[in-house]
């Protein structure tokens, strides 16, 4: 594959199903990149001091994958060299240990993509409209990113 044919892509994906680290790493790797960087976001067993038994995440879907278009976009501008970046986000029912979210990114050097995957997430969590629900032994709340821009609107 010469370098033409690796031309740089965008892969955004909000789905039902269980995400695979092996896939959406795989979708990244280019023969001109050194480095591949990844964040895999999963649920975990507390929070609180309360057992979480799952979380539950709905979306916006064209709102959300457009933000994450956004955010791509922002990568590229700020980091030149990346080549490709992946964004996986699951919605509906997500086990403890299961991955929630997985974002993917290529470049030739490891700080390009390292800086890119944490830009990513944390743009993901303060701008993308999906919600999260945490799913307790006795109840449930919906949770609030902290990060996220409206958090700041007097209620």
């Amino acid at each position: 594959m010469n370098e033409s044919e690796d031309e740089p892509k965008d892969f955004i994906k909000l789905n039902y199903e269980k995400l695979s680290t092996d896939e959406v790493s795989e979708l990244v790797i280019s023969p001109c990149c050194g480095a591949v960087s990844l964040f895999i976001g999963t649920t975990r067993n507390n929070f609180e001091g309360k057992k979480v038994i799952h979380l539950e995440y709905e979306a916006y879907s064209p709102m959300a994958e457009a933000e994450i278009k956004k955010i791509c976009r922002d990568v590229r501008q700020k980091w030149p060299s990346v080549r490709h970046i992946a964004v996986y986000h699951r919605l509906g029912l997500v086990p403890v240990t299961e991955a929630s979210v997985i974002v993917a990114v290529s470049s030739p050097h490891r700080v390009a993509s390292l800086e890119a995957v944490q830009y990513c997430i944390n743009t993901l969590k303060a701008t993308v409209p999906i919600w999260k629900k945490e799913i307790y032994e006795e109840e449930y709340s919906w949770k609030e990113n902290k990060e996220c821009f409206w958090a700041d609107v007097e209620k």
